[in-house]
């Protein structure tokens, strides 16, 4: 065993033993800064109920002002802690600073008003004190449960606070309160001592969970902080890198979602699952998202992380905005075609091309720059390339109905290339028209029609004047045949780039466009329920 290996188990033994570190992890510093101002409030309630549900008549005795005076003190106390929980909310160090503080003061000032002359007779409260807790152990309990700490300084802070129970009885003896016979001592002060107890196990408890929590949320050398969307296979979340304070997206991917059949393993899921992202990182176009890192979380899932962008996807870009010039799309096709010209030249098919897979993003200063996502169903079409598994479940259609192609459909093992280009003429036809190219109630209608039916003219689904020569690339796109079809990306790019347009889609029109939107960019977390994969 390393001496590394030996310094991580005793960091770990320290962590996991029952003083862990005297810190709190910072969710829980932060929810306990939360509550304390809360508690503040909760408690100057109680005693002006306390004072208006005791006030004697006429105010008789002497020990009457007294309580009144402590309690008043104890309601201004607390109105101070909570103005200052919002004042202070953004430092919950220096709130839970006070809060210690706090926990102290208040208990002397319950054991003040528990052990002075009380309201009524002394004998009434000798008979209270021997048959319930004091306030001080109630207190105790009440504000390690909202406020929880470290549990080494759960220990000495609560066994401060137990402390103030018998300071105060000495104190209200000095001032003229009876004094307890000794065999009293034990029923007044042994609940304090368990609730301090109590106190350290619920702060043990608390820390545990609160650090599985935290594991929970590490991905890797990365943390999870905002979730941005959700489908059918997993979910994508915002992530800050731990050291060097970098963005990223990292996408959870259930184990069981890789899986070809039932009788697939989690073993051969999760080696499918590097394969992907090994493929994924080898390629370099600038067009294709950057892959970080990925591996497997603590609960099973499979991840990846990858550049954080700003921006959205192109079926948000025309839900939210409307379809897009035959300008602008040329623009954004010709970026995808760079990505896909890559890909298939490492022998690597998509397989998944689709408007919420192609994101739309400003970079620095450079807008409308396009990055492919989620090559997470690439498939190998040199042999030997990446061996005998294929990188797609075995026995199963894979992509999405709205966007499927037609030899994948019937199960061709002749897939390369090609196929992702009808893909991008499906992604064409829904920039220009807003439409889908087959629509249908259901996902098998769908299917079907990308195997057996003609689609309608794009021209003929859209008010806008289409060029004629763009129209027809896209329709040579969607031919079932794919020899018919560009026979590479680098073609369909010329293509694009030959149509004429008129005028350009330039850098000055999509700054223009990207300023004038006020909405932030952000992914939906919904899917839409015909663009899930379709099972064979």
């Amino acid at each position: 065993m390393t001496q590394r290996r030996i310094q991580a188990q005793l960091e770990r033994a320290q962590e996991e033993g029952w003083f862990a570190q005297s810190e709190l992890l910072p969710e829980l510093r932060e929810g306990a800064a939360r509550r304390l101002g809360v508690l503040g409030l909760l408690t100057a309630c109680t005693f002006v109920f306390f004072v208006l549900l005791h006030m004697p008549e006429g105010l008789r005795i002497r020990a009457d002002w007294l309580h009144i005076l402590i309690s008043g003190v104890a309601i201004v106390v607390s109105l101070l802690l909570f103005g200052a929980s919002r004042k202070l909310c953004s430092s919950p160090g220096r709130l839970l600073m006070l809060g210690r503080v706090y926990q102290v003061a208040m208990a002397l000032i319950i054991g003040l008003l528990a052990h002075l002359a009380p309201w009524a007779s002394p004998s009434a409260a000798t008979t209270t004190l021997s048959t319930s807790w004091s306030g001080v152990a109630v207190w105790i309990i009440i504000f390690s449960a909202m406020v929880p700490d470290a549990p080494r300084r759960t220990l000495w802070l609560a066994s401060v606070t137990a402390l103030m129970d018998p300071l105060t009885l000495l104190v209200t003896i000095g001032l003229g309160s009876p004094t307890p016979p000794p065999t009293m001592l034990p029923l007044m002060f042994g609940p304090t001592a368990v609730a301090v107890l109590t106190a350290v196990v619920s702060a043990r408890i608390n820390h545990r969970l609160g650090r599985r929590i935290h594991e929970a949320q590490e991905m890797g050398s990365y943390k999870l902080v905002e979730l941005l969307g959700r489908g059918g296979m997993g979910e994508v979340w915002r992530a800050e890198h731990k050291m060097l304070v970098r963005p990223a997206a990292i996408k959870l991917i259930r184990a069981d979602a890789l899986k070809s059949d039932a009788a697939s393993s989690d073993q051969e899921a999760i080696q499918r699952f590097e394969r992907e992202a090994q493929a994924t990182a080898l390629l370099q176009s600038e067009h294709t998202i950057e892959l970080y890192d990925f591996g497997v979380a603590g609960d099973g899932s499979l991840y990846y992380v990858m550049e954080l962008l700003d921006g959205l996807d192109l079926e948000q870009l025309v839900r939210r905005h409307g379809v897009v010039s035959p300008q602008r799309a040329v623009f954004l096709l010709r970026q995808v075609c760079d990505s896909l010209a890559e890909a298939h030249d490492s022998g690597l098919v998509h397989r998944d091309i689709k408007p919420s897979n192609i994101y739309v993003c400003k970079r620095a200063s450079r807008y409308d720059c396009v990055k492919v996502l989620d090559f997470g169903l690439v498939k190998p079409t040199l042999p030997g390339q990446v061996g005998p598994a294929a990188l797609t479940a075995q026995g199963s259609i894979t992509g999405t109905p709205a966007f499927m192609v037609p030899e994948i459909i019937q199960g061709s093992k002749e897939v390369d290339g090609r196929a992702d280009l009808y893909a991008v003429g499906c992604v064409a036809y829904w920039l220009i028209s807003g439409r889908l190219v087959f629509e249908a109630d259901n996902a098998m209608k769908m299917i079907v029609s990308h195997v057996s039916d003609e689609p309608v003219r794009l021209s003929a689904r859209t008010e806008a004047p289409v060029p004629a020569a763009l129209e027809q690339l896209v329709h040579d796109c969607l031919e079932k045949d794919p020899a018919r079809r560009p026979q590479n990306a680098r073609e369909l790019a010329e293509r694009l780039a030959a149509v004429d347009l008129g005028s350009a889609w330039t850098q000055e029109r999509a700054k223009a466009w990207w300023e004038a939107q006020r909405e932030p960019m952000r992914p939906d977390e919904t899917v839409d329920p015909l663009e899930t994969t379709a099972p064979h």
